[in-house]
């Protein structure tokens, strides 16, 4: 899974069976830009898929779209969509115990789209006060 979220209580995200690399970051962020109608300010960690040369290259062609801002390596306590991460693998997963993946991934794609109904719960991610800082 790979997702972003806003501080206005909205939820963008893609699953996907592959390794996750620059390919699939891709294929995400064109989503993101086609679903977002403003300018996109995108605030990540330095995963080396993040920084990789061909997702770098990628935000070059489309700086009239999107700017992205890096947080310090190794800190997943600044990083809001971590607060998601944490929720989905504790109540998507943890709690139904999928079987196998394909059940898993059902778990999960309806999980987020339950959050994406939800925008007063996204809201809730930007509340830890490590966090704060994306809420405004």
């Amino acid at each position: 899974m790979v997702s972003a979220i806003t501080n206005r209580g909205r939820l963008y995200f893609m699953i996907f069976k592959r390794r996750f690399n620059s390919e699939v970051f891709k294929d995400f962020l064109r989503r993101l830009v086609r679903q977002v109608p403003r300018y996109v300010f995108l605030i990540i960690d330095q995963h080396p898929v993040h920084i990789a040369a061909a997702v770098e290259k990628w935000f070059k062609k489309h700086e009239d779209r999107i700017r992205v801002f890096y947080l310090p390596s190794y800190s997943p306590d600044l990083n809001p969509d971590e607060n998601l991460n944490h929720d989905v693998k504790s109540n998507a997963v943890g709690r139904r115990r999928p079987h196998d993946q394909k059940q898993m991934m059902r778990h999960v794609r309806s999980y987020l789209y339950g959050r994406q109904r939800r925008p007063q719960l996204v809201k809730k991610y930007f509340q830890a006060k490590s966090v704060r800082y994306a809420a405004v």
